[in-house]
C-alpha cells in the first residue's frame, strides 16, 4: 500500500460488524462472538446517543471509534469514547487522528463541551498518542464492575 491511499471517514453499517469484532479481538483483546457483535452493532446503530465511525483505506476497514453522549449533573455535555482500535498493519498514518476528529466534529455539531476517553493502565503508546492529538490526563480512575 502506498502511503497516498486516501483515507475515508464514513459512519458505521451493521455490515461492518465483522470487521469490528475482528479489529476488537486482535487489536483490544475482547474476543466478543461475532453474534453478540452484530446484535450490539444493530442496537447501537439505531440509538442517537452513539457514533460509530469507521476508517477505510482502498475500501478496506482499518479501524474504528465508537463515542456516545455523556452527561452528569455535576459537568456539561461532552461525548465519551468508548472504544477505539486501528488495525496495527496502519498505524502511524493518521487514521487513529482521524478517527478523534471525527468524535470532535460530531462533539462541536451538538454543542458538546469536549470529548473523553478512558484508557487502560498499561496501553501507554495510546496514551502518549493521546496527548499528541491533544488530551490530558486529568486524574486517575480504578473502575469497578460487578456481573449480574
Amino acid at each position: 500500500m502506498s502511503d497516498n491511499t486516501e483515507l475515508n471517514i464514513r459512519c458505521c453499517k451493521l455490515s461492518d460488524s465483522l470487521v469490528i469484532q475482528k479489529l476488537n479481538a486482535s487489536e483490544l483483546g475482547y474476543d466478543y462472538p461475532i453474534a453478540h457483535t452484530e446484535e450490539k452493532l444493530r442496537e447501537l446503530l439505531e440509538c442517537s446517543s452513539q457514533r460509530i465511525f469507521v476508517a477505510e483505506m482502498s475500501g478496506e476497514i482499518v479501524g474504528y471509534v465508537h463515542a456516545c453522549d455523556y452527561d452528569l449533573i455535576y459537568s456539561p455535555h461532552m461525548k465519551n469514547i468508548l472504544g477505539i482500535a486501528v488495525s496495527s498493519e496502519y498505524r502511524r498514518r493518521g487514521i487513529g487522528k482521524a478517527l478523534l476528529t471525527a468524535v470532535e466534529e460530531w462533539a462541536h455539531e451538538t454543542g458538546a463541551d469536549g470529548v473523553r476517553l478512558t484508557s487502560g493502565e498499561e496501553r501507554t503508546d495510546a496514551h502518549e498518542f493521546y496527548k499528541c492529538c491533544g488530551y490530558s490526563c486529568n486524574k486517575k480512575q480504578i473502575n469497578f464492575s460487578k456481573v449480574i
